[in-house]
């Protein structure tokens, strides 16, 4: 490794911390500002009550203390208690929640990038052709519709009408359609972008030159032209992860996934602090972390960008 990536991905490790410090600040203070809490419902203990459980979790001490016994908490990766889910605390909540999310949205993420560079070089290499304006067509239509509207469309049509899939994510066959919500618009954000990027690498003159030479055209398709064309992707990578990951807390929802965004949801509705501090915590460490390695990677398979 170089000084200078060395000494970048350090800067970078430098704003996560801030980052995620800065997150960490507003959503607590946010979260205290906000009329009502935790204990509140239709029936509503008694204030004896109420005042013994702020003092069990420690909701009755300065605003101040609260927050500077949260952050040394952080330090050892303790997120406390959850406040809702009597019991059970916040760490092993959000492992549970995210070995289900990871497996989706992985599994949604892998499938974006490999349709999406397939179907992206098809359109370019056949350019005005039957299949490129069909794969527009399509691509289009799929970014213009959120996550949330194409796995509400996905629940009517393949587990009410057609019932070919459960609708609860727990069952065999159950994560299929939230994979499928998720990956549609990334994919076909990929799509675009692979065929515009791929259409002005074919058109270089190194690859004429090897195509003179007699290459053969998958050769000159798949190790010169993709490679090239393949780091505006890399590049949308990180932010895809994001969307991803954020788009699943409405999709795990809808599709009744046991999944983290499904506690995100849950902890929102039920004003559980303490779970609503962890999940948001977690979810902005794991976008940071793959925005960084997005960069890397674009350096990686660039080696002409100037990391500074």
């Amino acid at each position: 490794m170089s000084s200078k990536l060395a000494l970048y991905i350090c800067k970078r490790l430098a704003l996560a911390v801030i980052t995620i410090f800065l997150i960490i600040t507003i959503t607590f203070f946010t979260m205290h500002s906000i009329p009502g809490g935790p204990f509140l419902s239709e029936k509503s203990p008694s204030a004896a009550v109420t005042a013994a459980l702020e003092a069990k979790y420690g909701l009755d001490k300065p605003l101040s203390e609260q927050y500077t016994t949260y952050l040394k908490d952080i330090t050892r990766f303790d997120f406390g208690p959850s406040l809702r889910q009597r019991g059970r605390d916040v760490t092993t909540v959000i492992l549970n929640g995210f070995k289900v999310s990871a497996k989706l949205g992985g599994t949604a993420a892998a499938s974006a990038i490999v349709l999406g560079l397939v179907f992206g070089s098809l359109a370019a290499v056949f350019h005005n052709k039957i299949i490129d304006k069909v794969i527009m067509f399509i691509s289009t239509a799929m970014v213009a519709m959120p996550s949330f509207i194409i796995a509400t469309l996905l629940l009517l049509i393949f587990c009410v009408y057609l019932k070919i899939f459960p609708a609860n994510g727990n069952e065999p066959g159950g994560l299929v359609l939230p994979i499928i919500a998720l990956s549609l618009y990334p994919m076909s954000y990929i799509i675009r972008l692979t065929r515009s990027s791929m259409l002005d690498v074919l058109g270089q003159d190194y690859i004429r030159t090897a195509r003179a030479k007699g290459v053969k055209p998958a050769k000159v398709l798949f190790k010169h032209a993709l490679r090239n064309a393949v780091t505006p992707v890399i590049t949308y990578a990180g932010p895809m992860v994001a969307y991803i990951v954020t788009g699943s807390l409405v999709v795990e929802k809808i599709l009744a996934v046991p999944g983290l965004g499904k506690e995100f949801v849950s902890s929102i509705i039920n004003r559980d602090y303490t779970m609503i501090m962890g999940t948001t915590i977690f979810l902005a460490a794991l976008i940071v972390v793959m925005m960084l390695v997005s960069d890397i990677l674009y350096k990686v398979f660039d080696p002409r960008i100037d990391l500074s």
